[in-house]
Parts: C-alpha cells; structure tokens; sequence
C-alpha cells in the first residue's frame, strides 16, 4: 500500500502455497513481545455491508438459529410475534446486534481483551457504557499513564493519517479493527486490522467516514468511531491521573496525621517521665 496509512497497517508479504492452500503472508505483531497484552476493538457504525442487508430484505425468511442467537444474548429483545414463531428475520438481527453493543452509539466496541493472567472475562457484545468500557481501559492497562498516553498520540496521529488518505476517501471499511498491544517492558502500539470487507465505494460516491449511515450512502461512520475512542482514551487517562493525585493528597494526609499523633505521644511521654521523676 502506497499511502499515508501504510505505517498503520501490518506488513504484507505476499502469498504463499502450502498444501495446494493459498496463504497470505503477513508480519506478526507479537513477535519479540513479554506476556503482551492485547485488546481488539471493532470500528464504525455497523459491521455489515450494505450488500448483505439488501440481499437479506429480499427475502426476509424468519430463522430460528438468529432468534436463538438474539434470546441468548438479550431475552426480552424479540417481540411477541418473534417469540411465538422463535424465529427472527437476517435483516431484524443484524440491525438489532449493532444496537446491543456501543457499535451504534458510539461507532466501536471492545471485542476482546487479553492481560498476562489470560483472557478478560466480561460479556462485551453488551457493554454499551462509556464507563465500562474506560474501566475495562484501565484494567487492560493497569491504570499506566504511559501506556495510555502512548495509545493516544497513535491513535491522532492515525486520525490524521485517515483523513489524508486516498484509500480511505474511496473505500468502505467494514468489520476492521483497532489492535492494541502493549507488553510488560512498556512498549506499546496500535494497527489497522481485519480488512475482510473493505470494499472500493462506487465510482461516483466519496465517502466522509464522519456521518450517520443511511441505506445507499455507504457510509462506515469509521472517523465517528475513531473520535469517540480518542475522547475516551483521553478521559481515561484524565481519570487516572486524577486519582493518582487523589491517592497522593491522601497518602500525605495520613503522613500529617502520624506525624502528629507521633509528636503528640513524645511529647506525653516526656509530660509522664517528668511528672514520674518529681515523684
């Protein structure tokens, strides 16, 4: 790729044969890293190419494995007609698995997450709330100022990559990711991943990436996305650094108060020897 994104995606080798099976050849973003740990976050406003919900609603077949899928996940979501047929249309559950997560409200969502003591446990196809996802922040980072600020300045630095980029103005990106990774020793990065269905836009559309999506724009709402984790990377580590400064006021209170109550104890001490010695 000859663009300003190249630095921002992982290194393509070409293909490779093995097995009569055709392979693409990439660089490993692991490698050299201690106990790295890693976070993937999904990108835009929606997770589906327009193709597939158009195929979807022309023959909107009712399925019982996407009703099963969607009580799994929320109960209550079907309506009374779906939960008496247990059946629920492609083009109703695709629309409804956006809405679930932050993918709709905020343009990204947490897929997964994973520190040195292995793969955080938290149910994110739901996490809709800006204050579990910075939670779920500061745990992956263990509150470390520098590594957050280190993910921030990449992930401007990518934003402003985007918006130069010619790629990105002719092209829709759907389903990629943000990977992040960090290790033990303090390095850390982030990189565009998951291009499965990145599409050119039709000849005559150039797209903003910054604007709700509507039927026919195809529009990603992928810049929306980026500019809402800035801000929460940002105010995460406004948190931190604010009960950093909390935890040391207390710390030095406590020290003010020993200190008395030490000073108060000497000079009692000295009060009760003097008295002892007039006896």
């Amino acid at each position: 790729m000859e663009d300003v994104l190249r630095p921002y995606v992982p290194t393509y080798y070409g293909l490779v044969e093995r097995d009569e099976q055709t392979y693409i050849k990439m660089e490993d973003l692991l490698m050299g890293l201690e106990a790295p740990s890693i976070m993937d976050c999904k990108i835009g406003i929606r997770t589906y190419l327009e193709e597939e919900l158009a195929k979807a609603l022309l023959k909107p077949t009712p399925r019982k494995d996407m009703y099963n899928k969607m009580v799994a996940l929320e109960p209550d979501a079907p309506t009374p007609e779906e939960h008496k047929q247990q059946a629920v249309t492609k083009p109703r559950y695709m629309q409804w698995r956006e809405s679930v997560s932050s993918t709709a409200s905020l343009g990204f969502r947490i897929e997964g997450v994973t520190v040195e003591a292995g793969p955080v446990k938290k149910n994110f196809k739901k996490m809709k709330s800006r204050d579990k996802i910075m939670e779920t922040f500061v745990l992956f980072t263990k509150g470390r100022k520098d590594i957050l600020a280190t993910y921030l300045d990449r992930l401007e630095k990518m934003q402003t990559a985007l918006q130069n980029s010619e790629f990105f103005r002719t092209h829709e990106v759907i389903g990629s990711s943000l990977l992040f990774v960090h290790d033990r020793r303090g390095f850390s990065n982030v990189w565009m991943i998951d291009f499965g269905k990145t599409t050119p836009a039709p000849p005559h559309v150039t797209l903003r990436h910054d604007v709700p999506w509507e039927p026919g724009t195809h529009e990603d709402g992928y810049l929306l996305g980026l500019k809402n984790l800035i801000a929460a990377f940002r105010d995460t580590m406004r948190t931190v650094e604010e009960t950093a400064e909390e935890t040391s006021e207390c710390l030095e209170q406590q020290g003010d108060i020993s200190d008395k109550v030490l000073r108060k104890r000497e000079i009692e001490g000295n009060t009760t020897n003097g008295e002892n010695k007039e006896l």
